[in-house]
């Protein structure tokens, strides 16, 4: 080996060295960063030894695909669960002690009680202000329920507005990645950047990508819907301001393509998105209706007839808060569990429910005046527990009477929550694991970037000898030239 070939295989020693430090670096320094890919120098054999061809990342499609696709199964149960826990919330979490059932179940027991004691007016008080408690309590969860509604409205414009925002950052990304591709520049940079926004977008929205020619990448809906290609598509929605039961929310559209709303509780919504549309116009308008057709039950079970029973039917304890009319046997009133109230004769009397007559003189049925008459009493709670008929579009079918109805209720919320709950821990195992064996084969290690740094060293220090033996070399030469 002549002196300059030497001195040149120095020379390349130092460039790479150096080259493979910087990468190195950069590594440690992202050794905590999750949207990081490993970066590694690539070595060729040149004319004087190993030469940096470039910089390679540690990138591996198909864990990245898996992991993009667990994201939004993930994501899509996570949201259903929140929204069901918030539903479940409105009846008292754990022991649903504020549930229209347990309500009823009081009512009930006060009902009989006032039966045992029908001349204790406190007793009529009572059953009069659980009945009271009853029609708060379906106020307040037909209240909250399209609450529930409304908050996911607003949040689907959110995600919407996001999501748009991403597609404009994925745009830019993409279009740095192109670039560089096409300069023989390094897009590592960019590409960790638009793999990043590729995981934030499945989080809202499930997707598949195909990369083109050119570094270029195309994302499609998981139903196949167009959301980018070389420019992002529109993702448009219009909010509704306010919700009750008769509200039906807009929906999403992407590049004009009407988006499907999850369904099930082990839902099949990919992201986000599908899992709001379907607590907005699946699970919260089911529960409305449950509520409705309990609100309705009651005014049916209480209906004053006279005291022969042959007199038009006219609300009685409970009342539509509008007129005395009796709704239609089997038939959903929309929205009735929030306009349900107690008729106001029998707050200002609480003997009527004793007696009849809430609806005027001609509906006493305690004609009499008995202090000991039980037999309306002992009709209402047995109202309550004979079945008629429910609305099919309440979720819950069968004939049931009311007690059984409202616990069917309050028992299908539950079915759901608790299926949704053993689904949400599936996927999000499913996607931790797909997130370990991604970082196992893309992310940094410290132990591995330390050890490759003394092997840089080793390099380095190679290097300097090599020098070091050239200059004495030279040294010499010149020497004997004199």
């Amino acid at each position: 080996m002549s002196l300059s070939t030497a001195l040149s295989t120095a020379q390349s020693i130092f460039n790479n060295t150096g080259t493979q430090t910087s990468v190195t670096s950069t590594n440690i320094s992202n050794a905590q960063n999750a949207n990081y890919v490993r970066r590694s120098a690539v070595l060729v054999t040149a004319g004087n030894g190993a030469l940096v061809a470039g910089t390679e990342r540690s990138q591996n499609q198909t864990l990245l695909r898996q992991t993009i696709a667990s994201t939004s199964l993930a994501s899509g149960q996570s949201t259903l669960l929140s929204g069901l826990e918030e539903i479940r919330g409105l009846l008292g979490n754990n022991d649903y002690d504020t549930s229209p059932s347990a309500r009823l179940s009081k009512l009930l027991s006060n009902l009989d009680a006032y039966s045992a004691k029908p001349n204790e007016a406190t007793l009529a008080s009572t059953a009069v202000s659980s009945a009271q408690d009853v029609a708060d309590t379906l106020n307040n969860a037909s209240k909250e329920v399209q609450a529930i509604r409304t908050r996911a409205d607003s949040q689907i414009k959110s995600q919407v507005d996001t999501l748009n925002g991403l597609l404009k950052q994925f745009e830019s990304a993409n279009t740095d990645v192109m670039r560089a591709t096409v300069s023989n520049a390094d897009p590592s940079n960019a590409l960790d950047t638009r793999e990043t926004l590729l995981k934030q977008i499945s989080e809202i929205v499930g997707i598949s990508t195909v990369s083109r020619p050119g570094g270029d990448v195309a994302i499609y809906t998981t139903d196949g819907t167009t959301l980018f290609e070389k420019v992002p598509r529109t993702v448009s929605f219009a909010a509704t301001a306010t919700y009750t039961a008769g509200t039906t929310g807009n929906a999403i559209y992407i590049d004009g393509v009407a988006m499907k709303a999850g369904t099930g509780s082990d839902t099949d919504a990919d992201g986000s998105l599908q899992a709001l549309l379907q607590i907005r116009d699946d699970i919260a308008p089911t529960f409305q209706s449950q509520l409705d057709e309990v609100a309705r039950g009651l005014i049916v079970a209480f209906a004053e007839t006279g005291p022969n029973g042959t007199l038009a039917a006219k609300a009685g304890l409970f009342t539509n808060g509008v007129d005395d009319s009796v709704p239609a046997s089997g038939t959903l009133v929309p929205g009735l569990a929030g306009s349900i109230s107690i008729n106001a004769a029998v707050k200002a009397s609480p003997q009527l429910l004793r007696d009849g007559g809430m609806n005027g003189a001609s509906y006493v049925v305690n004609t009499q005046g008995a202090a000991g008459f039980s037999t309306l009493l002992d009709s209402y709670s047995q109202a309550l527990q004979t079945p008629q008929p429910f609305d099919p579009a309440s979720g819950l079918d069968g004939s049931l009477d009311v007690m059984s109805f409202a616990s069917d209720s309050t028992g299908w919320l539950e079915s759901l929550r608790s299926s949704a709950s053993s689904a949400d821990e599936s996927k999000s195992a499913m996607k931790t694991r797909a997130l370990q064996a991604y970082s196992s084969e893309t992310a940094v290690s410290l132990d591995e970037e330390l050890s490759l740094l003394l092997d840089i060293e080793q390099s380095y220090k190679a290097a300097t000898k090599l020098v070091s033996t050239i200059d004495e070399m030279m040294k010499a030469l010149l020497a004997v030239g004199g």
